[in-house]
């Protein structure tokens, strides 16, 4: 089927169900197709479609050459009183990623705090799905994870670290605060998106082969490198979940991480071995359920109502903006970008399905 240039807009229930089909026709188990599926649209719903169903395609990729096992089972190989190690085995992301947070939370209501770590995992998707699981959980979340190097540092000309997001979500009524971010100044496919469509980038993304500053994004990911957000502020950031995630995990650092994407030239051989980091607070055992909620909500209240500057009609807590186009698609279904459209389009190609959605009838 050729790759149409057109939006589309879809319910996510059919995507979900169309993304897990795709993952069970490489042997991924129908329970961990669903859950994965579930994470990946909710993300699409969010709007940000980067980190969404977008990512299925050159994801599944890696099942073929035995970069991921379908049949892997996350493990935990270490844990004490407060914190746990778990080895994905090479498996789906997303599940190692829900099973440690779900330990973390676990620990967390016993101790107060729970502190997860993953290792001998893949790419998961957006971080901030699993802070969100924790939130939901009645426990503060965090989650963060070392990836292949993209990003420059003060002074360096090339790629040094990874982009290395962190997230966290705070319990807040049925919507959790909620903020996930790269450490560089934007991510790396929002890079490759623009380049994919022939688009210019802003100034402060990404430097040239030569360590110049350029709003070129042509060359990259295969020369040039991004910049840390607010340029040593995110560089030290970087370090600190390089040192969680990488260091203290046992996983692959800095430039030993080769890509999840299969096929990037000079992708160092072997499984990508990311480390991730989640942990649960449970901030119901240092203060009371009431005394933490409500001060919460002084909190999201003096956000709401502090005075607004000319132009400005409204200040958001971080996530409102997502929850706002998560309950639009819920009820109106998700516009996919052309880019994803044609991602899905492949992914159908790949796995011998058939693409069950059809473009807008105005074209867009």
């Amino acid at each position: 089927m050729k790759a149409r240039s057109e939006t589309i807009r879809v319910s996510p229930h059919e995507l979900e169900a169309f993304a897990a089909a795709a993952m069970q026709r490489v042997g991924i188990r129908g329970e961990d197709a669903r859950l994965a599926a579930q994470i990946l649209v909710t993300t699409d719903t969010w709007g940000v479609h980067t980190h969404g169903t977008r990512q299925l395609r050159p994801l599944l990729r890696n099942f073929p050459v035995k970069r991921l096992y379908a049949d892997a089972v996350p493990e935990v190989v270490r844990e004490g009183g407060a914190w746990a190690l778990i080895d994905g085995h090479h498996g789906l992301p997303f599940v190692a990623a829900v099973r440690a947070m779900d330990v973390a939370v676990a620990k967390a209501k016993l101790v107060g705090v729970g502190y997860v770590s993953v290792m001998n995992t893949s790419h998961f998707g957006a971080a901030g799905y699993y802070t969100i699981q924790a939130a939901l959980a009645g426990t503060i979340g965090i989650a963060m994870c070392n990836t292949d190097p993209q990003m420059a540092i003060p002074g360096a000309r090339g790629k040094v670290l990874g982009t290395n997001p962190i997230a966290y979500a705070i319990p807040h009524k049925d919507k959790p605060i909620f903020f996930d971010i790269a450490t560089s100044a934007v991510a790396a496919n929002k890079v490759i998106r623009a380049r994919n469509q022939g688009q210019t980038i802003p100034e402060g993304w990404l430097i040239d082969a030569d360590g110049n500053p350029t709003t070129d994004p042509s060359g990259f990911p295969e020369s040039g490198a991004l910049l840390p957000m607010a340029l040593h502020k995110g560089y030290g950031f970087a370090l600190l979940v390089e040192t969680l995630a990488g260091v203290m995990t046992g996983a692959a650092m800095a430039r030993q991480q080769p890509s999840w994407v299969v096929g990037v030239p000079g992708n160092p051989p072997g499984f990508t071995n990311q480390g991730q980091v989640f942990i649960a607070i449970d901030a119901d055992m240092m203060l009371s359920p009431s005394e933490f909620e409500g001060r919460v909500d002084w909190l999201a209240d003096y956000i709401h109502e502090v005075p607004k500057a000319a132009g400005s009609e409204r200040t958001y807590l971080p996530g409102e903006m997502e929850w706002e186009r998560r309950e639009r698609a819920l009820r109106e279904g998700i516009e996919l970008p052309p880019d994803v459209v044609e991602s899905l389009i492949g992914l159908a190609e790949d796995v011998g399905i058939s693409f069950p959605f059809a473009a807008n009838s105005e074209g867009g």
